[in-house]
């Protein structure tokens, strides 16, 4: 389930925040972290509420008042993947998940993990995603590929 959520998630971000400043490890990151935090749960709980997300977003803007604005344009991109990780996983389809503690303090019990089916056809368009960025990004030229691992920077994006 990982290529399902970072593939799609970086090659969403690129295309419509279109931005050299993205650092895409963190988007990667932010898009796993709803799954990493249900996981001690083993259903979609607290990880895939909007909730959560929103207060990771909050938690960043307040703890780099007065920092340098760069930081936290790097840190912002953190929420922006946990939003991708919930449109990924379909949480705003499963309306106590997605809109807890306001419909009620229980989540349901649905699933983590879909069926070994469909999560194989999820890691096909993730594993196509994650290539269409490497060629979008010259990722497959060492210098690129260097800077990325760096910085999380894609250099020269096309339009």
């Amino acid at each position: 389930m990982i290529f399902w959520y970072v593939g799609p998630s970086v090659l969403l971000v690129h295309y419509v925040f279109r931005s050299v400043g993205v650092d895409y490890r963190l988007i990667a990151l932010g898009s796993l972290l709803p799954l990493l935090v249900d996981l001690a749960f083993g259903h979609m709980a607290v990880g895939h509420s909007l909730v959560a997300s929103i207060g990771l977003m909050a938690v960043i803007m307040v703890a780099t008042i007065g920092r340098p604005r760069l930081l936290r344009r790097r840190l912002l991109c953190l929420p922006i993947g946990t939003m991708c990780g919930l449109l990924l996983s379909g949480a705003w389809s499963h309306d106590h998940v997605f809109w807890w503690p306001f419909l009620g303090s229980g989540f349901g019990s649905v699933a983590l993990v879909p069926s070994w089916g469909i999560v194989a056809v999820e890691e096909i368009v993730g594993l196509f995603a994650c290539w269409w960025m490497t060629g979008i990004g010259s990722l497959y030229e060492p210098g690129p590929r260097k800077e990325f691992i760096r910085t999380g920077r894609l250099r020269d994006i096309p339009s």
